[in-house]
């Protein structure tokens, strides 16, 4: 495990939040990857900690899904299998589909405005590293689920969006997919534009 991240501090929070998010962000951003060994005392000597804060993290991080703990190895990163891929995606599918429908009805022109200006980032994007086309992603859907105005909806949707990080970095890597994102967000923001559910 010599992955290159650094602990990102802010005065504001407790260590071992300043912990958890330091070691939930090099997860989710693949800095540290599936079935990497998450061993405290090589953690707690890298980011300049106690062991106790990263222990916590990693309890939490086991919480939500991001962390295992394997019988007489510890803790690693959870690993990425073809069926958790599927069943992220199969719900995602099914928020996305809502989001745009109810977006479709109570969109703003200002938030137009914002899709169509997210839409073009999205494919500017598209040819940069898999990071910043993450990013574009991640605006170009917020602004959809956010002009539902439906606030269970946005409150579902933050709450899986994170876990949901991990993976979008995986289908984004392929390449060969970029083009057919690019379409798809396209057509979305025609529909939308059109109140086309």
């Amino acid at each position: 495990m010599e992955s290159q991240f650094d602990i990102d501090m802010n005065e504001f929070l407790p260590l071992r939040e300043v912990v958890f998010n330091t070691l939930r962000k090099a997860i989710l951003t693949g800095q540290l990857k599936p079935g990497d060994r998450l061993m405290e005392v090589h953690l707690a000597n890298k980011l300049g900690v106690s062991r106790t804060p990263i222990r916590e993290a990693i309890h939490k991080l086991e919480q939500e899904g991001l962390v295992t703990m394997v019988p007489r190895r510890g803790a690693e990163v959870a690993k990425i299998t073809e069926r958790s891929l599927q069943d992220v995606l199969e719900v995602r599918r099914a928020l996305d589909v809502l989001s745009v429908e109810l977006a479709c009805e109570r969109i703003s022109e200002e938030e137009l405005e914002h899709l169509k200006k997210a839409c073009h980032q999205f494919e500017e994007a598209h040819s940069k590293d898999t990071t910043a086309i993450a990013k574009a992603d991640v605006a170009y859907h917020d602004i959809i689920v956010r002009a539902t105005g439906n606030q269970r909806l946005q409150q579902l949707v933050n709450h899986l969006a994170e876990q949901m990080y991990r993976y979008r970095f995986v289908y984004l890597k392929d390449i060969s997919q970029h083009e057919k994102l690019v379409e798809e967000h396209r057509e979305i923001l025609e529909c939308i534009l059109q109140r086309d559910k």
